[in-house]
Parts: structure tokens; C-alpha cells; sequence
């Protein structure tokens, strides 16, 4: 069974940094894509960014240059790298793991971590 856990987030000022890591674990062969969205309460869950196993990206125009996402293939793990971080970027980080095949050949169209809070305040 494959279990996707986030790790980091917290409570930050304006301009400052927090790490987001994400591990996937359990019989993984294979994921195609794993990236992070966001949700503030009373909104749908919005992308923020993604990675592919070639290592192509891609980012919310909101967060681009201030977000960098990489992956560890041979781990399972995605990271995403916040800086700049303002008070709109407020709400809870989900990784997600996408077209995952496992060991013995089951396809899992994905999966999501519980969450994480990250909390910016002015």
C-alpha cells in the first residue's frame, strides 16, 4: 500500500522562507508526477506546483521565481522550496503523487498527503 506524508510548514513573517518535503512510500515501481497544491478554507485546492520523473516542472504564475519544487526519484520524495513568502501564499500544502504504479502492477491514479499548514503573517 503506498502512503504519501508531508513534512515542514509552519508560521512565518513576510519575506521569509519555509522547506515543504513530501515522502511517498510502501511497494512504489514508479510515479509519474508529484507536486504540491494549496487550499484556503471556503476555496477549492489549487496547484502550485508539479514534477515530472524527467524533472520538467510546472508553476502557478503566483509563485513563480519564489517557489522552486525538485524530486528525488530513487527516494520517493518532492520538496517544494518557498521564499518570498507572503501573506496570500496562507493556507494548507498538500503533496500529491500522480500515475503510480506499484511493484506488483497496480496503477493508483492518486494519491494525497493529509496536509500541512503554512501560516504568513505581515
Amino acid at each position: 500500500q503506498v502512503q504519501v506524508v508531508e513534512s515542514g510548514g509552519g508560521s512565518v513573517h513576510t519575506g521569509g522562507s519555509l522547506r515543504l518535503s513530501c515522502a511517498a512510500s510502501g511497494n512504489i515501481f514508479s510515479i509519474a508526477v508529484m507536486g504540491w497544491y494549496r487550499q484556503v478554507p471556503g476555496k477549492q485546492r489549487d496547484l502550485v506546483a508539479n514534477i515530472g520523473s524527467d524533472g520538467t516542472t510546472n508553476y502557478a504564475d503566483s509563485v513563480k521565481g519564489r517557489f522552486t519544487i525538485s524530486r528525488d526519484n530513487a527516494k520517493n520524495t518532492v520538496v517544494l522550496q518557498m521564499n518570498s513568502l507572503k501573506p496570500e501564499d496562507t493556507a494548507v500544502y498538500y503533496c500529491n503523487a500522480a500515475a503510480i504504479v506499484t511493484t506488483t502492477s497496480e496503477f493508483e491514479y492518486e494519491l494525497w498527503g493529509p496536509g500541512t499548514q503554512v501560516t504568513v503573517s505581515s
